[in-house]
């Protein structure tokens, strides 16, 4: 062991001696701040602290990314609060009790996630947290995660705004779960009064003209076929170009039919089973969807899709697949195909959905039904479709201006007197 100014200089300059297994440069001029020199090479600032009559040191840094500086300004701190009382390898033991984020974010999701939410939750929650929550914040203490830990992991995400938010949206639920347990404060969440970034919702709807061009697609699909993407010329043994056509089985094509004519959701289509069909009531109940139990009323040309489809042996789902004990996984390539041949680029499958609720408010059916048929669970969500209902908008418009324009001409009554003649609420 040694005295002397513990600086740049010095430190370079120190090395333990052969044979000894450690050796300690004291500083000086700040009683109990040291520099620990291994036979490696590596040296570490320290401090000396006595707690009931055992002398203990406490680590500050490794030299090289902690300064003689920096190491020694931060002694000073330690050695301040182990005068008043405090005991620093007590609290460093307790916050090495203290579990990552990743420990707690996978507890979550075995403990919560995966038992009370639904499997495309999980999923989903699954996804966001290995792709880009984990990789950036599953080696911190929880308790460590601060606001601009959670601010920079979203901005980083901004040229995927969805993403980005409900990243965000893991995080607080995550601490919320915690905070449940009483392994962080309520009060702390770093996820909290974070500003979102602004989505743009998919607000896609199908015209009467472009619903024409879907059905003769679909009728196309199951009588002579749709013609096969590929246009590239075959060999003299290929198929004749007149024969390059796909005919798609009966359950894909009334699985799309379905879900326009139902606002129902694609998985929910394919998750249906024959005995969720009441033909007698005309609807479908569905032991489960995204908002739970749902009933599906089902209008005549969907009972009519319905009334028609074979059925088949031994299995229970209305779409049939490949195999008898589980759902359709998907229906991607038909889709695909009837969209192209429809000319409806862009469209997905949820916009039948959007087509359906879109028919429905533009008719002034009310968005109160038009909720309940699609089985929205909060009024907020049909609010979305308000711009359609446009009927009573118009009339009101029109009252409007035709009474200000008959005013500007100098010959008609006055605006109040006109809106009550013409019965304008």
């Amino acid at each position: 062991m040694a005295k002397g100014r513990i600086n740049k200089t010095n430190v370079d300059r120190l090395a333990c001696p052969v044979g000894k297994s450690m050796d300690v440069l004291w500083d000086d001029a700040l009683r109990g701040f040291g520099v620990v020199v291994l036979p490696s090479g590596r040296k570490t600032f320290v401090v000396q602290c006595k707690r009931n009559g055992r002398s203990q040191k406490v680590k500050i840094g490794v030299f090289g990314p902690t300064t003689a500086e920096q190491a020694r300004a931060q002694a000073l701190n330690l050695l301040g609060a182990i005068e008043a009382g405090a005991d620093p390898v007590a609290e460093r033991r307790a916050a090495r009790a203290v579990r990552t984020f990743r420990e707690v974010a996978e507890d979550f999701m075995a403990q919560h996630v995966l038992t009370k939410r639904k499997p495309r939750t999980a999923e989903s929650y699954r996804c966001l947290l290995d792709k880009y929550v984990l990789p950036e914040l599953g080696a911190k203490r929880i308790v460590e995660i601060g606001r601009a830990d959670v601010a920079r992991l979203h901005s980083n995400l901004g040229a995927t705004p969805r993403q980005a938010n409900a990243a965000v949206s893991v995080i607080s639920a995550i601490w919320g779960w915690a905070a449940r347990r009483e392994e962080t404060e309520f009060g702390k969440n770093p996820a909290t009064r974070l500003e979102r970034f602004p989505e743009r919702r998919w607000e896609r709807y199908l015209s009467s003209e472009e619903m024409g061009r879907l059905g003769k697609a679909l009728q196309r699909a199951e009588t002579e076929g749709i013609p096969w993407m590929d246009e590239e010329p075959q060999s003299k043994h290929g198929v004749k170009p007149e024969n390059r056509r796909s005919i798609f089985d009966p359950f894909a094509v009334a699985a799309i039919r379905l879900l326009i004519l139902t606002g129902m959701r694609p998985r929910e289509v394919l998750n249906l089973e024959w005995g969720h069909v009441d033909f007698e009531r005309g609807a479908l109940f569905l032991p489960d969807s995204k908002t739970g139990r749902k009933t599906v009323i089902l209008g005549g040309p969907a009972l009519r899709v319905l009334s028609e489809l074979p059925r088949v042996e031994k299995c229970p789902f209305v779409i049939a697949g490949r195999s008898l004990e589980k759902p359709r996984a998907d229906l991607n390539r038909p889709w695909v195909a009837v969209r192209r041949f429809a000319k409806l680029e862009g469209v997905r499958l949820y916009d039948l959905r959007h087509s359906f609720a879109s028919v429905g408010a533009g008719a002034s059916l009310g968005l109160p039904i038009v909720g309940k048929l699609l089985g929205h669970s909060q009024p907020a969500t049909t609010n979305r479709y308000a711009h359609l209902d446009a009927d009573p908008l118009r009339h009101a418009a029109n009252a409007i201006s035709t009474s200000i324009a008959a005013a500007l001409a100098g010959d008609a009554p006055k605006p109040q007197q006109f809106l009550d003649q013409n019965g304008a609420k």
